[in-house]
């Protein structure tokens, strides 16, 4: 049988499967009359021929990966490359894979001591053949230039925590054009981690504001029981004094005894209304109001009634002070 034959000849020539002839004496020394066991023993000689089948091809297939060997031309191109290596390695068609590979096939390992203090490392070549190459390289700078916030933006907030919360201070260097270090616009986050990172304390205000005291305009109006927009305008005419720790800062008010009672709940009967003032004094309401400033006439706002508001004291003696114009 063609098959009987296959399986000798695959015995003799590979000794793995063996076996495969072992199953075969076996299969005939089994007498005729001995049909069943004959054809267990066919059955496991057929399963190992197809084994045997298979392990030839996969052995087939691994030869033909197998590299070829070097015949004479391709070492006298492998010596070629090795005696001009700089040209191949700055050839325009070298790739950075390239370089890789080559330097995988050429390196055994390579060992780098960092000298951080002097920004410089030692490497040592170790190459396939053996050869050592020992090579000291400087370390690029690493560490970029530091962003900072400007003096005076810091010498700002130093005089401004104190007197005012984050927010507040935040507005009014934006109002004056600062910027932040990296030219945005300040935010009460950026003054708090500035003031926390700089050890700036904190504003912490009274809780009672004693006389004297500087305080915000909102603040001094609860005090006096006035609307804010009445010391808005006694300040813009000048009839009281405020004070701004820089431009653009919130005003403040030292809220003393002597304003305080420039608010009353009742005037006294030689405090008149502003229209009423012009007529006696025969002046417009610009020029008694610089009459007031200046400290020539004597001011006072009430508080309450049907009446309340800006009066002024016009005496006697006053008439003088105001001739009147033609």
């Amino acid at each position: 049988m063609d098959t009987q034959n296959r399986g000798l000849c695959c015995a003799r020539h590979n000794p793995r499967f063996s076996e495969s002839g072992n199953t075969e004496r076996r299969y005939r020394a089994v007498e005729p009359e001995n049909r069943l066991v004959a054809r267990g023993l066919e059955a496991d000689w057929e399963r190992r021929l197809r084994e045997l089948d298979q392990a030839q091809r996969e052995l087939a297939g691994r030869e033909s990966q197998r590299p070829h060997a070097l015949g004479p031309a391709d070492t006298e191109r492998l010596r070629a490359i090795g005696d001009d290596l700089q040209r191949v390695w700055t050839a325009p068609t070298t790739t950075a894979r390239d370089k890789k590979d080559l330097l995988r096939a050429l390196l055994e390992d390579v060992v780098i001591t960092v000298e951080r203090s002097d920004a410089r490392a030692h490497l040592t070549l170790r190459w396939r053949g053996g050869t050592v190459t020992a090579l000291e390289v400087s370390l690029p700078h690493s560490n970029p230039p530091r962003i900072r916030t400007d003096e005076d933006s810091l010498a700002l907030i130093r005089r401004l925590a104190p007197h005012y919360p984050d927010a507040v201070i935040a507005g009014i260097l934006n109002r004056q054009g600062q910027r932040t270090a990296r030219g945005e616009r300040f935010t009460a986050p950026h003054v708090g981690n500035l003031r926390r990172y700089r050890s700036i304390p904190r504003c912490e205000p009274p809780t009672e504001h004693p006389d004297g005291e500087p305080v915000t305009i909102k603040t001094a109006a609860e005090i006096l029981g006035v609307a804010s927009s009445t010391l808005h305008r006694w300040l813009i005419a000048g009839i009281i004094v405020g004070e701004q720790l820089t431009p653009g800062a919130p005003w403040r008010i030292r809220v003393t005894d002597e304003l305080r009672a420039r608010f009353v709940e009742e005037a006294p009967p030689e405090y008149l209304p502003m229209l009423e003032a012009r007529l006696r004094l025969g002046v417009s309401r610009h020029t008694a109001l610089q009459r007031v400033k200046r400290g020539d006439l004597e001011a006072l706002h009430v508080r309450r009634g049907r009446r309340k508001g800006l009066r002024i004291k016009v005496v006697a003696e006053h008439a003088d002070l105001f001739p009147n114009l033609p």
